[in-house]
């Protein structure tokens, strides 16, 4: 149109960055960061992560750069995600429960120049370079991150692979007056994620400038944070940039109270002593909480909003959060997605139902939030979209600027991702007649037995409700007549007993019974550190266990 000018005046790209720099004027004197003993401003944080990325700079690192991170949700944890953006390079943040093989495989396809390696992962980082140095000439430079007073593990195994930079050291390097390097175009890369990744083809999913900028407003208005909120970090910040909430708290100029480890009683005395507002975690964390022994528990000082995610929550859990104070907002997305890309918004017309049935309703991954353009069930084959019937099952797919640019070094498997003009989510879902969506399955969790689908996340649901269960996972197990029948991994809550018997029965007068688990293994869940059960591993054991029945006899 005639009379438009784009020009520097009224085009800036978008980036996080801009949240710290204006946080660390509004906010100057407010509490940025607490650890323990350690406490910073805003000011005192930004003045850190320009300090941070002169060092950089000065180590030789470049735009598009990737620097990585091994560390649990620390101070340092937090100042990189915006040091390294400030540096004009790309932070990868590594999942601290990779081995050092796994770790090696990932600094080898991000070609990162940098690793920084919390003290109590030295070893698993040292493990990595040992077996880097057999396959390149050129290591990444290591970086340790000490805390005062604590003691580097050591290993039986002597590595001579030693850390050359300590990170305070690093700071003290940098320089006050160092020209930030704002991206020339918000579409570059901020971020390096990777999603549960093999050692024959890790997928590195990144995330620009401009998805982060919008996904971390987007996660405040969905958690509805006001100014100066107080964050505990329980979600880990390598897992989707937290949610890119360590962007989102900056913008609102909050508090971000670190928790190195997780723990109910970790997590009720923090929220006490620092009167913390907002939260997050995995329903493995929900449930953590609403079983925390006596001693642990404290008085919540006020309302306390927890955004959940990463697995559907059983309404029982969610039910019994809100009965300690927890106010509940359950968001749903993938890595793909930056984090959440729905959000289950609540309906004030739903106050009037049963608690139940409000539970129910809230465990629902809802509609797209303000951040993403469009959220869809549709047939994969077809791409059309599906009843609003809650009955019609097809795949929930994704459409708008907080989706991923792509697979890094993986155009094959990007483009299938993109198939359709859509991101697929490869999660099964219906929608309802008021267009929420509620997930049934992963496409690959979903279990076909005498040609009837069954939704694990249904079966898991019931096996919540049970008053002896604690934690609990449905996958498929071979059967010669049926297909496949469900099979149940439970652990009970202790002091509490049950039989299989009791638990299928259980299952039976809830359910229909032809989606009743007809085996019960009692044992511990594997997690991954974000708290997902890790159901490939229960598949295989289910697998391995063969067939239930050897005869066509019907349920």
């Amino acid at each position: 149109m005639e009379g438009m000018i784009k020009c520097s005046a009224n085009y800036v790209p978008l980036t996080p960055i801009s949240f710290l720099e204006r946080s660390a004027v509004v906010y100057s004197d407010g509490l940025s960061v607490v650890h323990g003993d350690v406490k910073h401003t805003w000011k005192q944080t930004r003045e850190r992560c320009v300090r941070l990325a002169s060092a950089l700079a000065h180590l030789g690192i470049s735009r598009r750069d990737v620097v990585a991170v091994l560390a649990p949700n620390i101070p340092a944890m937090y100042e990189l995600h915006f040091g390294v953006p400030m540096a004009g390079a790309v932070l990868c943040t590594l999942n601290i429960r990779h081995d050092s093989a796994m770790v090696a495989v990932l600094l080898k396809h991000s070609e990162a120049k940098v690793l920084f390696v919390d003290y109590q992962f030295l070893h698993i980082a040292q493990g990595a370079m040992k077996i880097l140095s057999n396959t390149r000439s050129k290591l990444p430079h290591l970086v340790l991150i000490q805390e005062s007073n604590q003691q580097i593990p050591t290993t039986s195994n002597s590595n001579p692979i030693s850390a050359n930079l300590d990170y305070d050291g690093l700071l003290a390097m940098g320089k006050l007056d160092f020209e930030i390097r704002r991206p020339e175009d918000e579409w570059e890369p901020i971020s390096i994620n990777y999603t549960s990744g093999t050692t024959s083809s890790p997928k590195g999913v990144i995330y620009s400038h401009r998805g982060a900028y919008l996904n971390s407003l987007a996660t405040v208005l969905l958690n509805e944070m006001t100014s100066m909120p107080v964050y505990l970090w329980a979600v880990p910040m390598f897992h989707c940039n937290g949610w890119c909430l360590t962007w989102g708290v900056a913008a609102q100029g909050g508090t971000n109270v670190c928790l190195r480890n997780v723990s109910a009683g970790g997590i009720f005395h923090n929220i006490a002593e620092h009167k913390v507002t907002h939260m997050g975690g995995a329903p493995t964390v929900l449930n953590m909480i609403i079983n925390a022994p006596a001693s642990d528990q404290r008085c919540l000082p006020g309302k306390v909003v927890v955004m959940t995610g990463a697995a559907p929550p059983p309404a029982p859990v969610l039910y019994k959060m809100e009965e300690l104070g927890f106010r509940v907002v359950h968001s749903y997305g993938l890595t793909e997605t930056y984090g959440p890309g729905t959000i289950g918004s609540w309906k004030p017309e739903w106050n009037s139902l049963p608690r139940d049935v409000q539970a129910k309703m809230k465990a629902r991954q809802g509609l797209n939030h303000l951040g993403m353009e469009e959220v869809d069930v549709k047939d994969p084959v077809t791409m059309k979209s599906v009843p609003h019937d809650a009955k019609s099952v097809g795949e929930v797919v994704f459409r708008g600027n907080t989706i991923m640019n792509g697979y890094l070094k993986n155009v094959k498997a990007t483009e299938e991702a993109f198939h359709g003009g859509w991101f697929r989510s490869g999660d099964l879902g219906v929608r309802h007649p008021d267009g929420y969506i509620e997930l049934k399955d992963r496409s690959k969790d979903i279990i076909i037995s005498g040609g009837e689908n069954i939704s694990s996340i249904e079966v898991e649901s019931t096996l919540f409700s049970h008053p002896a269960v604690l934690e609990a996972a449905v996958v498929a197990r071979p059967d010669d007549y049926w297909g496949e029948t469900p099979c149940a991994f439970v652990k009970l809550k202790d002091g509490c007993n049950a039989s299989a018997a009791e638990i299928i029965n259980y299952c039976r007068s809830h359910l229909p019974h032809y989606m009743a688990p007809r085996t019960v293994i009692f044992q511990d869940l594997p997690k991954t550190s974000t708290g997902k059960t890790q159901k490939y591993l229960l598949r295989e054991k289910a697998k391995a266990m063969g067939s239930i029945s050897k005869s066509k006899s019907k349920l």
